[in-house]
């Protein structure tokens, strides 16, 4: 297949849907040769907080000399951006080739009357391919949902299993109370691997200690308040931790400063298991290390952020840092989310910041909630809320409604804000041609 058909190819296989379960996925590892089995992991589970301390973990791995994998969803701006080597996403001639094994695979699996795996059991398979084929010395690999019935739960030499904040989301599939998801989350738990946890309400902690002691795994928790000197930033933060002293990252966002509490335990264990990082190479991972989409800045006068919150704990984190970094300022929202989300949540926690709201349909996915939909939803509890026709509009609205003092904040389902973030970026490029 060429690159057209491969994409064609992936877009017909999300018809496959969502299918807990690891038969489907070692089954087809197993004809394309076991890849995994080669690999070395740390395997990343939680509702919130992944992406950023995978994103920390192998910015610090790479500043460290190693040759980095990276399995990480969803894309933001490019589908390729989900498998990534030392941050260079998969190419497209690799992509094309991989994805024409696992097709063959998946092929041969139907016509043996097995259920064809489903587009996330592909491309986990398609990552493993790509990643031994590359020679990775080690693979940060997040998991898609839960973790214990997750599609990336078929690796076997996990270094370190990392839990990050865990709260309720996907409830459908992982179950209706903390513990149960909990229990989901840490399925991804090897037998005498290393664990490191954000710090848990304390019936999460009471699940992760006992399946942590069930194995025999060494269990770490990253502990935020032990964290001192903040100087907290939109684009720059520093801190202090258990002897790394004036730690500097990039990323903002009050809450990144727990992720990166979380990923500095996580590389400190990592060097005990051969993979040792120097303190100046270390800093400098810690202070490259991007995730966009997390609290990112992409305009200002206006101040434009764009922010991934799309559950409960994502808002309340979200309102935490507007709270502190625009106390006296007026907020518009641009919002979109996914109808299999508890939005009610996220509207009750976020809605009294904002001077003004606009609705969009987050996607053309038929999960996405319609702006309409949504700005009812809204108009219980906010006089002010309008449903735009387009993404596009949206954003036009917000900056004809904003003064230059003023903040806009996107925010709900990723889905949609890579394309608000490449309308930004075209719009500016329009307005700095017509000068």
């Amino acid at each position: 297949m060429n690159f057209r058909e491969t994409m064609e190819y992936i877009g017909q296989a999300g018809q496959y849907g969502i299918s807990p379960g690891l038969e489907n996925i070692r089954e087809l590892c197993r004809r394309l040769g076991d890849p995994q089995k080669g690999l070395k992991f740390v395997h990343v589970a939680g509702t919130n907080g992944k992406g950023s301390v995978s994103a920390f973990v192998a910015s610090v791995l790479k500043c460290g000399g190693y040759r980095v994998g990276r399995y990480l969803s969803p894309a933001l701006f490019d589908y390729r951006e989900i498998i990534q080597v030392n941050g260079r996403e998969i190419s497209k001639k690799a992509l094309c080739s991989g994805m024409d094994l696992v097709r063959e695979v998946c092929d041969g699996m139907t016509a043996e009357g097995m259920p064809h795996p489903t587009l996330f059991e592909m491309e986990t398979a398609l990552g493993f391919w790509y990643f031994r084929e590359k020679e990775c010395d080690i693979v940060v690999l997040e998991t898609g949902m839960g973790g214990l019935l997750d599609a990336t739960n078929v690796v076997e030499d996990t270094c370190a299993a990392v839990l990050t904040s865990i709260s309720m989301d996907h409830m459908k599939f992982l179950g209706g109370t903390l513990t149960e998801i909990a229990a989901q989350k840490a399925g991804i738990l090897k037998k005498g691997c290393h664990v490191v946890t954000a710090a848990q309400r304390p019936e999460v902690m009471a699940v992760i200690r006992e399946k942590a002691a069930d194995l025999g795994c060494p269990l770490v928790t990253a502990e935020e308040e032990e964290v001192s000197h903040v100087h907290y930033g939109m684009e720059k933060q520093r801190f202090d931790y258990d002897g790394w002293k004036g730690m500097e990252i990039t990323l903002g966002g009050r809450y990144q400063i727990g992720n990166a509490v979380v990923a500095l335990e996580t590389v400190r264990i990592l060097g005990e298991l051969g993979f040792p990082v120097s303190g100046e190479k270390l800093r400098r991972g810690m202070a490259s290390a991007q995730w966009p989409g997390r609290f990112t800045i992409v305009g200002r006068k206006p101040w434009f952020i764009v922010d991934g919150a799309h559950n409960e704990d994502g808002a309340r984190r979200l309102a935490e840092s507007l709270r502190y970094y625009f106390p006296d300022k007026r907020i518009l929202y641009i919002m979109g989310v996914l109808r299999d989300k508890e939005y009610d949540k996220v509207i009750a926690l976020t809605h009294e910041l904002a001077d003004q709201i606009i609705t969009v349909t987050a996607s053309e996915n038929p999960r996405a909630l319609s702006a309409y939909e949504l700005a009812q939803e809204i108009a219980e509890v906010h006089e002010n809320v309008t449903g735009a026709d387009s993404l596009e509009e949206a954003v036009e609205m917000a900056l004809l409604l904003a003064g230059k003092g003023d903040v806009i904040v996107a925010f709900g389902s990723l889905s949609y804000l890579g394309k608000l973030m490449r309308f930004l970026e075209n719009r500016k490029g329009k307005e700095a041609g017509g000068r």
